[in-house]
């Protein structure tokens, strides 16, 4: 996807969902759940070993938070590259308009089942980088 696209996706987009959020420091999923936040996007962390994060409620998975909130527009995905497809699936079934694989995550059969269900997809890119450099 080029930067059009993704400035595209980024001026378009309420709800990121960030799948493998942490709040261990010095992660980057943490970080950039919380620039993600503090930019004006409703950031939703995603994941089953916590309940809350930051003082925010922490989703089980991505299921659980579209039944809460409604249609998630970025899956923003901090998971190894193997653990993918099974984000990209359930992405799928809960109707995610896009798939975010963050820096170092690259997963080309992931991506191509997203793009075939009609999703976007931005793979091995970091979207607070990608948003610092198009704001």
């Amino acid at each position: 996807m080029g930067n059009s696209n993704i400035l595209h996706l980024l001026k378009n987009s309420i709800i990121i969902a960030v799948v493998g959020a942490s709040p261990k420091p010095g992660r980057d999923s943490g970080n950039i759940f919380r620039y993600l936040l503090n930019v004006g996007y409703k950031a939703y962390p995603v994941n089953p070993l916590y309940s809350d994060l930051f003082g925010y409620k922490c989703f089980e998975n991505l299921t659980s938070l579209s039944k809460e909130v409604g249609e998630i527009d970025i899956v923003n995905i901090f998971r190894k590259s193997e653990d993918v497809e099974e984000v990209v699936d359930e992405s799928i079934k809960v109707k995610s308009k896009s798939i975010w694989m963050q820096l170092g995550i690259i997963n080309q059969l992931a991506a191509q089942k997203a793009i075939d269900a009609g999703l976007d997809v931005v793979m091995n890119k970091c979207i607070l980088v990608e948003h610092r450099n198009l704001f």
